[in-house]
């Protein structure tokens, strides 16, 4: 009987569980909202004027439409093909320009990346004075753009620079003072101004990343027995390969895009041997009040920078993969 009753009792009524804490409302508008400005500062300093340049490359912008620059003409192709027809005057000069360019960018990237390197190897290791060392160096990297060019601006003057009264006066280098901001010497002239800027910037890229590779390494290959130059092979170079991949292409776009050194150094008659293809778009928009054409040439610089950007991005990724494999 007892055992009848139970089973057939109703089970005790369960105790309600507690309803679930309600959670606050994500705040997931909240970064938007930081990132905000400085998306609004890109489109009004880099995205809206690119684009207007863009259509501007399209129209015939001349001095004739500068103040109704809304109403100017569509031109089609017309400009992008007076910029790329060597048989004028205005295509020849853009080759000329792009190829010194070209030489120009080779020799300042090359020149000061070893010049970087070199200074960045030798002050690896700690000794007595090495914070002065790395202090010097970097002073041409944080003086003012505008003071230090205007600086060798006036020291390569032909009659009372210090360059000529040291390499004519002091050292007897040279038989007569030659002009260095003007003929084929302008080409010198601009690329060392260029090394001097550009060098002490990847002297610190590379001595930050020697700053992460283990004293161990050169412990170990010395005692196997590796010369320095062995071991800057062997240990240095496979160490800073990322640094190498970034500092490389920055230099080059940095270098190839240069317009404040030729400007600064030549002002606005630039010689033919230091006309910079920046500075030569320069002049070919606001000397001749051609904008069109101009724009024309700015987006077919850009062009090439993005074409030479995605391939080098493509070669060191396959050479990293190909490592790995």
């Amino acid at each position: 009987m007892t055992t009848t009753a139970r089973s057939g009792s109703t089970p005790p009524a369960t105790r309600p569980q507690d309803p679930p804490p309600r959670r606050r409302p994500r705040r997931e508008w909240f970064p938007y909202l930081i990132l905000l400005p400085a998306v609004l500062l890109e489109l009004l300093i880099h995205i809206i004027p690119m684009i207007t340049g863009f259509w501007m490359s399209f129209v015939e912008l001349t001095k004739f439409f500068i103040r109704r620059w809304t109403e100017a003409p569509f031109a089609g192709l017309d400009n992008y093909r007076i910029a790329v027809d060597v048989s004028t005057p205005i295509g020849q000069e853009l080759v000329n320009s792009f190829l010194v360019t070209i030489a120009f960018t080779v020799l300042v990237v090359g020149l000061s990346w070893g010049l970087g390197m070199a200074a960045a190897v030798a002050l690896q290791r700690p000794f007595r004075g090495r914070g002065v060392f790395r202090t010097l160096f970097l002073i041409p990297y944080a003086l003012p753009l505008y003071a230090a060019v205007i600086t060798w601006n006036f020291m390569l003057q032909r009659d009372t620079g210090v360059i000529n009264h040291i390499l004519v006066d002091q050292l007897g280098v040279l038989d007569g003072a030659p002009f260095w901001l003007i003929g084929d010497n302008a080409f010198v002239s601009v690329v060392v101004v260029a090394i001097w800027r550009m060098w002490p910037f990847a002297f610190l890229m590379f001595m930050a990343g020697l700053q992460s590779v283990p004293a161990e390494l050169y412990e170990a290959s010395a005692m196997d027995g590796a010369t320095p130059l062995r071991q800057w092979r062997a240990v240095t170079l496979p160490m800073l390969a990322p640094v190498n991949q970034t500092l490389l292409l920055v230099m080059f776009l940095w270098v190839f895009n240069d317009f404040n050194t030729p400007y600064i150094l030549f002002g606005t008659a630039q010689p033919p041997a230091g006309n910079l293809i920046s500075f030569h778009i320069y002049n070919a928009s606001f000397l001749s009040w051609d904008f069109g054409v101009g724009s024309a040439m700015s987006v077919l610089l850009l062009l090439f920078l993005l074409a030479v950007s995605l391939v080098y991005l493509y070669l060191t990724q396959w050479r990293k993969e190909s490592s790995h494999a």
